[in-house]
């Protein structure tokens, strides 16, 4: 080997061995008394002047890293449990049924979106999802609907118009379902 790679890596192990003892003396400064700290951190700060900024910022990372795990640990310990609490993503149903008061409530704020739109449509006629208070809304909603979206709702209340006429069923699901539909297509049509 060269004299420049064998010098190399004697200042990487210069290197390593000063970060092993910063990270030491790091550890026992956490374990001592305050007056010891300050005399530690002093030896530190010099050591610390050595280091250049990118080898400070990895033994900090390594340092927050090795609290936390000793924090979960006393915490294990003493039988607290550390679960994470997400907190709980709104259904598809709430969030259209959201844009939709957001409609009705507030023209101003309110922003067009496809995903809710289309969430609507497809489930409108399920009394469950889309409850009569918000079915009212969704009516008036529909008024202003256009294009492609406004011909494709108009088959489909056909087509299950077709569909119920056929089945005759005397179930209250399918009558209120039944219902709705002749509603959209009162509209619409």
């Amino acid at each position: 080997m060269s004299k420049t790679n064998v010098e190399k890596k004697k200042k990487k192990a210069e290197k390593r061995k000063k970060l092993k003892q910063y990270v030491a003396q790091k550890g026992e400064m956490e374990s001592e008394t305050e007056s010891k700290k300050k005399k530690q951190s002093l030896q530190a700060t010099e050591e610390e002047e050595e280091l250049t900024a990118e080898e400070r910022r990895k033994l900090e990372r390594k340092l927050k890293k090795e609290r936390k795990k000793k924090e979960k640990q006393l915490m294990r310990e003493a039988g607290i449990s550390i679960k994470k609490v997400e907190p709980k993503k709104q259904s598809g149903s709430e969030l259209a049924l959201a844009y939709l008061t957001s409609w009705s409530e507030n023209p101003e704020e309110w922003k067009f979106q496809k995903t809710r739109q289309t969430w609507l449509l497809l489930h409108m006629y399920d009394k469950e999802k889309v409850p009569d208070k918000y079915f009212t809304i969704l009516l008036d909603y529909l008024q202003g609907l256009q294009g492609n979206a406004r011909d494709l709702t108009v088959q489909k209340a056909e087509a299950f118009m077709k569909e119920f006429d056929d089945s005759n069923a005397e179930d209250p699901n399918l009558l209120d379902k039944c219902e709705r539909i002749r509603q959209v297509l009162q509209l619409l049509s």
